[in-house]
Order: structure tokens, then sequence, then C-alpha cells
């Protein structure tokens, strides 16, 4: 097994290395892939020095997996080299998500659509992970008509920049400015590039991936998508109507037992998730349980995650593992 990983210097790709060390992915090989700036650096993988490569290179060599965390362009361009190599490409970035012959793949969710024939394997948005793998369990009892979500996203989601940014204004300095305005004590309701109908990118993504992902275009999903000075992961209060009534005791059961899951809601005891106990790990944290009591069949959530874990790295992990679990590399 030879493994790629290209966009290995990126905060997601210095992530996923994390993330293979700790699941312990089985390869014989591995190739820290990055753009020409980066080629010739040096990284350091468990105890031993690899020489970052270039996408020639790479692609030259022909691993079995590649996981792609270089960005859209990046992606739209190299990824069907990698696949026309025999390669299969597992894509962190928006390149290939709503393309209709590509997969958007949460293991837990729709894993078993894979094939030997998907060469080029979508990741869904770091904030669409955390709510459809949440939802899952409760969209397979109850159904779902209607999902309104709000997020609260962590600036690593837009890179080290962001985060050198807001620590510069905590420091006092004057910072490069990723944002359209100051980052630290704000709130910015805006997340990626608007568009013509008012929303962001970041909103019409959650949107048409939960979709897809459920592969149910009946589901009707509205999104406010909003950054704030935190790291350690995404928080989203989501409010979601079921096609049936719904027992609290039975919600609480099922979020329990499902997989990746971990259930955080004991508010007497002013216990509930928070990004500052999610970061570094693989589960989606689900608290704040309740009623909406203004409509029927209707639950309020709260949902946090690590977004460079489950929402990125650890999730590329995972459809690496279900591939190679399932004879499909």
């Amino acid at each position: 097994m030879k493994l790629a990983v290209v966009g290995a210097t990126g905060l997601v790709g210095s992530e996923i290395l994390e993330v293979l060390d700790e699941h312990n992915f089985p390869f014989d090989e591995l190739l820290l892939v990055a753009s020409e700036r980066s080629v010739g650096k040096q990284i350091e993988y468990k105890g031993k020095p690899y020489t970052v490569i270039g996408l020639d290179q790479a692609v030259s060599l022909k691993p079995e997996i590649a996981i792609f965390s270089a960005g859209g362009s990046t992606s739209m361009e190299w990824a069907p080299k990698f696949a026309e190599a025999g390669t299969i490409v597992v894509d962190n970035s928006s390149a290939w998500r709503m393309d209709p012959t590509k997969k958007l793949v949460v293991p837990e969710i729709n894993g078993k659509e894979l094939s030997k024939d998907d060469k080029i394997i979508a990741n869904p948005n770091c904030s669409t992970i955390q709510m459809v793998l949440a939802l899952e369990p409760l969209r397979e009892r109850y159904g779902i008509k209607r999902v309104v979500v709000s997020t609260y996203q962590s600036v690593t989601g837009s890179g080290k920049a962001a985060v050198d940014q807001m620590m510069a204004e905590r420091a006092g300095e004057t910072p490069q400015m990723v944002y359209p305005h100051k980052i630290d004590m704000n709130v910015l309701p805006h997340i990626d590039v608007f568009q013509p109908n008012g929303y962001t990118k970041e909103e019409m993504k959650m949107i048409n991936e939960t979709k897809k992902i459920f592969s149910d275009d009946t589901i009707k999903v509205t999104a406010t998508t909003v950054r704030i000075p935190t790291m350690g992961g995404h928080s989203e209060a989501v409010n979601v109507e079921f096609k049936e009534d719904f027992d609290l005791e039975e919600v609480k059961k099922l979020l329990s037992e499902t997989p990746g899951v971990i259930l955080q809601d004991d508010p007497a005891n002013f216990v509930y998730p928070m990004p500052i106990n999610a970061h570094k790990k693989d589960e989606v944290f689900v608290g704040r349980l309740r009623r909406d009591e203004s409509q029927a069949n209707t639950l309020n959530m709260w949902v946090v995650a690590d977004n460079l874990r489950k929402g990125a790295a650890t999730n590329a992990v995972q459809i690496a593992e279900y591939l190679v679990a399932n004879q499909l590399v």
C-alpha cells in the first residue's frame, strides 16, 4: 500500500498525518506531497524524516490512495491525473462534491455506496459532516422534513493565516488580513463568497450537500453560517422538523448508541458540547436536546465537532479505511 497525502504542509494535511498515526492506517510507503514552493521541505512523521515531493512526481509513483487537502483548483487539475494513473483520490476540497458522477461520502451514512469504479471520492464540507452524522439515526427513525441550522465556526476553518490574524489582533499587533473585518472579539455572519441569492457559498454547501448525502431532495434545508473567534471546532444550533413525532428519551438513546457520536446532555450540571472540549477528538458531540414548543414534531439540538478532525482529516481517513477494509483498493 502506497499512500499519498497531498497538501501535507497545510493545517488539514498535518491533521491527516496525526489521524493516520492514531488510527494505525496500514501503508508500506508514505508520500508527502505539496506545491512547488514546499518541495524539498522536511517533515518528521513517526520519528522518520520525509522529503516533500511535487505533484508530478507523486503521480508517476502511482500510489493506491491519495488524500487531497490542497484546495479546489489543485484538486480540479490534479485529481483526474492521479485517477488516470490508477490512484483513488479522497478529496477534501469543494471541487467534486456536487459533481453528479462523484460520491459524497460520510462512511457511517453512505459508505456502502462506494465501489471499485470510484476513483475520485468527495469529502463533504466540515459543517455538513457533523450535522448529518448527528441527524442520521433520527432521520432513519422519524424521517426529516426540514432543517434550520445556524453555525458558529472556528477560525481554523479558514486556515493558518486566519488563526494568525486572530492571534495578532489579540496581541495588539497589525495582522495580515484574511477576513474583511477584525475577527477577534467579533462575529462575522459571512463564510466564503456571497452568492446571487444572498446566501454564502458555505451556506449553499450545507443545503446541497445534506440532500446529496441523504439521497433525498425532498428535505428542506436553510443555513446561516457564522465565523467566531474560537479554535478547536465548529458549533451548530440545529432545528429539525421530523415527519413523525418523537420521544425525547428515545432520541437520546438513539444518539448515544450511534458510532462516532457522543451525547453530552445534562444541563442541570452544565454538561453540553463545547469546541474547547472537542479539540483533537474524532467524534461529533451532541447536547441541548429539547422539543421545539413552537411547532409539532420539531427538535432543537446543539452539535459540536473539531472541524479539522471529523470535519476534514478524520472523515477522509475513514473513507480510506473503508476502501481498504472492503477491498475496494
